[in-house]
């Protein structure tokens, strides 16, 4: 893969009370976690959207990735309707960004394994290393 020295991906992971958030290194080669997003009113997006443009500017981010939650044969999921929704948001508060959507199916499962025995660290980081797991499977893809 040659390097798009133009091209820097931020991976969400979209939910009801959070946003995990990852950033691809500077050869969009490896996804890293930075942090999770507390939404603390789930209907009030602002104030997330605002840590995004923030992060997004320290990053030097031109495309987002957010992971689209298919159930396990491939049909939409009860959440696909208010990622669509999110991805459209992102999309007028970023308008000079490329929103993809990205198959998140066993994001969270895979996740989990890392994390076993391990709760206390797995409720603090699910979120931001499920944005690790969407952002690495984007990535991945892109090379193949």
């Amino acid at each position: 893969m040659t390097t798009d020295a133009i091209t820097k991906y931020m991976g969400l992971d979209y939910g009801e009370k959070t946003i995990g958030v990852s950033v691809a290194n500077l050869d969009n080669r490896v996804a890293v976690g930075i942090t999770t997003i507390t939404r603390q009113n789930p209907e009030a997006l602002r104030p997330s959207l605002q840590q995004l443009k923030a992060l997004i500017r320290q990053h030097c981010i031109t495309d987002i990735v957010l992971g689209y939650p298919l159930n396990m044969d491939g049909s939409e999921s009860v959440r696909c309707a208010a990622t669509l929704e999110f991805r459209d948001k992102l999309a007028r508060y970023f308008k000079s960004k490329t929103v993809h959507l990205w198959d998140e199916r066993l994001s969270t499962l895979a996740v989990s394994r890392v994390f076993e025995g391990k709760r206390e660290n797995f409720k603090k980081h699910v979120d931001e290393m499920a944005a690790v797991y969407i952002l690495q499977g984007f990535l991945d893809a892109k090379v193949a």
